[in-house]
């Protein structure tokens, strides 16, 4: 008997991505941990045998020294997804040629740095809006995955800003960042946008059932830092909801997930950056391996195709392929 599928992604927001959005002076000299990081996460993969989608920020493959690192990933068989060329949380703010731009420069270096175009989305900080939606499937894109159906977005944002110096208009600029409170009201099974022009699947980021609360990586990690016992509990707790409700886990993984204070201490600020980076690792693995006892892992893109019912497992390959191909083409043109 199969088991029912899930899906495995990483927002790789880079080091000056996260100083940006908490205000932190020298985020525009780009520093980077891309080299350091990305062995790390392509190893635990690796030693699995899994398959993951990796959101990549359009700036960092503009850039030469992170160019080896990301091509790494798509050469060991990541799927790329598209996280934004500027990584700001109010792209929802964005006007229409904004956004467009936004998309299209990201496209063009990933398509140049990892030979992948992209056809998922992830917007940063979960920012999104109808335009965006709407603009995404007029480019060819296969899903979004925006959506992060909790209660808990405007407290993670109040604990963010208590260790921040922003500015007024930085706050304002901030202020829908992990969503609002509405986000929890959200579907947790994989959904459609309707547009006149067409629709666009959206897999959004699970959250534990019922309750709606977060359940990605850096938030167990975060409850580790105060009983690792506890931690488990949660994620087997939310493993066991997930599969209750039928609803097929989606989740959610970071970089930092795999660093700790001995790689970095200019990211405190971070949940459960006060540990070193190997016991985080090793819960993080441990968190892949419990949900694949019981779920078939899969890129984002496979977890799409196998909700819009295009394909059948044995085809997913050429029909990714296909798809790429024609939303290269359909860019072009425009």
């Amino acid at each position: 008997m199969s088991k029912p599928i899930a899906s495995l992604s990483l927002d790789l927001d880079n080091k000056w991505s996260y100083m940006k959005t908490h205000g932190d002076a020298g985020w525009d000299k780009y520093p980077t941990y891309l080299d350091l990081v990305v062995p790390r996460f392509l190893k635990v993969l690796h030693e699995r045998e899994l398959k993951m989608t990796v959101f990549v920020v359009g700036q960092d493959a503009a850039r030469e020294e992170n160019i080896e690192a990301l091509a790494s990933i798509s050469a060991a068989g990541h799927e790329i997804g598209n996280h934004s060329f500027n990584h700001e949380p109010w792209l929802h703010l964005y006007s229409e040629q904004e956004l467009v731009s936004e998309l299209a420069k990201t496209e063009e270096h990933l398509e140049r740095v990892t030979g992948q175009c992209p056809i998922g989305f992830r917007g940063p900080g979960f920012s999104f809006c109808d335009l965006l939606l709407r603009i995404l499937m007029c480019r060819g894109y296969q899903y979004d995955a925006s959506t992060f159906p909790t209660f808990l977005g405007p407290l993670a944002r109040m604990y963010y800003f208590m260790s921040t110096r922003l500015t007024k208009e930085q706050r304002a600029e901030r202020k829908q960042l992990f969503g609002k409170f509405s986000e929890g009201f959200r579907p947790l099974r994989p959904f459609e946008w309707a547009f006149p022009e067409g629709k666009l699947t959206e897999i959004p980021v699970t959250t534990m059932p019922l309750f709606k609360a977060p359940i990605h990586a850096s938030y167990i990690l975060y409850l580790s830092q105060f009983s690792q016992a506890l931690a488990k509990i949660y994620w087997h707790m939310a493993l066991t909801l997930c599969r209750a409700t039928g609803v097929g886990p989606s989740l959610l993984l970071h970089p930092l997930d795999f660093m700790g204070c001995d790689d970095d201490r200019d990211l405190a600020f971070f949940p459960a950056m006060g540990r070193p980076a190997e016991p985080k690792i090793e819960i993080v693995a441990w968190m892949i391996d419990t949900m694949k006892l019981h779920h078939d892992i899969v890129p984002m893109k496979d977890h799409a195709a196998a909700i819009s019912g295009r394909t059948a497992k044995g085809k997913l390959l050429n029909e990714d392929k296909a798809a790429s191909g024609a939303a290269l083409a359909f860019r072009a043109s425009r």
